[in-house]
C-alpha cells in the first residue's frame, strides 16, 4: 500500500466514525409510524413533555468548559471527576408541539427540523479519581472527604431520576452511549430525537465521554480511543447509581460505534460483580436490552468481554467457586447487535486497528456453524443486518434508516422480538435476521 493510500485511510478513520454536521437535522420518520398500519406516537406522553423541547438527563467525565463564549458546555478534555445533571433538545425554531408532531409523522418533510441544543445545567459532581486517602494505625482507607463527596453525588443523583421517573408513564430509562469524535451537543440531539421517536414515554439520559481528540486526524482517533478506555471506570459506577434508585424498573443501554466497547467493558466488569455476589447481571443491576450499534469493536474481543463469566469456571461464586452452576433464565434481558457489511467506516477502522472482523461488519458468513450454534443456544442475542447505506458512509444507519430505527423502537417501545408481528424481519439463520429491503412484504404495519 502506497503512502498516499495509507494517508487517505487514516484521514477516513477519523472522519467517517464521527457522524457529526454543523447543521443537525432531525432524523426520519420511522416506518412503524407510517402507513396504513402505523403506530402511534405520542399517545402516552404525559403532558408536561408535550413541547417542542425535550429534557435529558446527562452523565459525562469530560472537563466543563470555563466561559459562556465556548460552543459546547463540556469539552473533549478528561474530567477526573463524574458530573451530571440536566441539558434540553430544542426541535425546530419557533414551532409549536401541534406543528412538531405533524413534521414527526412525515414520511417526506417540505421542510427539515433542525435540532440544536438548548440551556444545559449541571446538578451533581463527584470526588476527581483516584479517591484520597487517610492514613490510619493499620493502613489506608477512602478519606472521609471523598466518601462523603460521593455519598453526597450519589444520592443527589439518585434524586433527579426519581423525580424524573415520577413524570413518566413508563418506569424505565434509556440511556444513550456515542462514539468518537462526537461533541456533548452531538450525544444529546441524537438521544433527543431517539427518545421523541420513542413517544418521550421513558426517562431518557446520555453518558457522554471525552471523545473529539483535536489532535490531529490519526491522533484524535487514538486520543479518543484511550479516553473511551478511560471512560469505563465512570460508566460503570454510574450504571451501579442509577439501577440502585427506588423506582426504577429497568434500564435500556444503546451504544454507538466506539461507545460499544465501553459498555461492553463497563457490564463485564459489573458481570462479575454480580456474579460474586451470586446474582446475574439483569437482576443484580435492572438491565433490560442492551444494543449494539454498528459496534467499532474486534469480533474476538467481544465475546471474549461479554462473556467471561462463562469461560471462568473458577470465578467465585459467593464465597467459593462453583463451576457446575445452573444459570437462572435472564428473564427481559436481551443483546442485540446491529450490524452491516456495507459500514465503510468500519472497514476503515478494522484497518487501522489492523482487526481481522470488526463486530459491526460481522454477518452469518463470517462465522463457523458451530459458532452460530453456541450464539444461538445462550438464547438472548439477535443480530441484525441491515444492507445498503441511508448515510454516506454507512455507519449511521440506526437514525439515517427509518426501517432500522423502527426496528429499534419496536423492540425497545413496545417489547417485540424479531420477525413479531409489528417488527418485520427476514430470517438469515437464527440468530442473524436482515432488516427487510423497501417493498419486501411483511405481515406487520409500516409503509413501504
Amino acid at each position: 500500500m502506497n503512502r498516499l493510500c495509507s494517508v487517505w485511510i487514516a484521514t477516513g478513520a477519523a472522519l467517517v466514525l464521527a457522524g457529526c454536521a454543523s447543521t443537525y437535522q432531525m432524523m426520519p420518520t420511522p416506518t412503524l409510524y407510517t402507513g396504513a398500519q402505523a403506530k402511534p406516537l405520542f399517545t402516552d406522553a404525559p403532558a408536561a413533555v408535550r413541547t417542542p423541547s425535550l429534557d435529558l438527563l446527562y452523565i459525562t467525565d469530560r472537563v466543563p468548559a470555563t466561559s459562556a463564549d465556548e460552543p459546547e458546555p463540556y469539552t473533549s478534555e478528561r474530567s477526573r471527576a463524574m458530573a451530571f445533571g440536566s441539558t434540553t433538545v430544542l426541535f425546530g425554531e419557533s414551532m409549536t408541539w401541534d406543528a412538531l408532531v405533524k413534521q414527526s409523522l412525515l414520511v417526506e418533510r417540505p421542510t427539515e427540523t433542525d435540532l440544536t441544543l438548548g440551556p444545559t445545567r449541571e446538578l451533581g459532581r463527584y470526588p476527581g479519581i483516584p479517591y484520597a486517602v487517610a492514613k490510619t494505625p493499620t493502613g489506608l482507607m477512602r478519606a472521609p472527604a471523598d466518601l462523603a463527596a460521593h455519598d453526597t453525588a450519589s444520592r443527589a443523583l439518585q434524586a433527579e431520576l426519581a423525580r424524573r421517573l415520577a413524570l413518566s408513564p413508563r418506569k424505565e430509562m434509556v440511556l444513550y452511549i456515542h462514539g468518537v469524535n462526537n461533541s456533548f451537543s452531538e450525544a444529546a440531539l441524537t438521544a433527543g430525537e431517539l427518545c421523541h421517536f420513542l413517544g418521550r414515554e421513558f426517562v431518557c439520559a446520555i453518558f457522554t465521554w471525552p471523545a473529539g481528540g483535536t489532535r490531529g486526524i490519526l491522533f484524535g482517533y487514538q486520543e479518543d480511543y484511550e479516553s473511551s478506555i478511560y471512560a469505563v471506570e465512570h460508566l460503570r459506577k454510574a450504571i451501579r447509581t442509577l439501577a440502585d434508585t427506588p423506582g426504577l424498573e429497568r434500564i435500556h443501554i444503546l451504544a454507538h460505534s466506539r461507545g460499544t466497547d465501553v459498555l461492553a467493558t463497563a457490564l463485564s466488569e459489573l458481570s462479575f460483580e454480580a456474579y460474586m455476589q451470586k446474582t446475574t447481571l439483569p437482576r443484580r443491576f435492572k438491565i433490560g436490552n442492551v444494543v449494539l450499534l454498528a459496534p467499532d469493536l474486534d469480533a474476538d474481543v467481544a465475546p471474549a468481554k461479554i462473556f467471561a463469566i462463562l469461560s471462568d469456571p473458577d470465578l467465585p461464586y459467593g464465597a467459593a467457586p462453583d463451576p457446575d452452576l445452573v444459570f437462572p433464565p435472564l428473564r427481559g434481558f436481551r443483546i442485540t447487535v446491529y450490524v452491516s457489511p456495507d459500514d465503510k467506516a468500519l472497514a476503515t477502522s478494522g484497518w487501522l486497528f489492523g482487526s481481522i472482523v470488526r463486530l459491526g461488519s460481522l454477518h452469518a458468513a463470517t462465522l463457523t456453524p458451530e459458532q452460530t450454534k453456541k450464539i444461538g443456544e445462550l438464547g438472548f442475542i439477535d443480530v441484525i443486518q441491515i444492507r445498503g447505506t441511508t448515510d454516506f458512509f454507512g455507519h449511521g444507519y440506526f437514525r439515517s434508516n427509518p426501517r432500522v430505527s423502527a426496528d429499534l423502537m419496536a423492540m425497545i417501545r413496545y417489547g417485540l422480538g424479531p420477525n413479531a408481528p409489528g417488527r418485520p424481519l427476514e430470517e438469515i439463520k437464527r440468530p442473524f435476521w436482515r432488516v427487510p429491503e423497501p417493498g419486501a412484504n411483511s405481515r406487520a404495519g409500516g409503509a413501504d
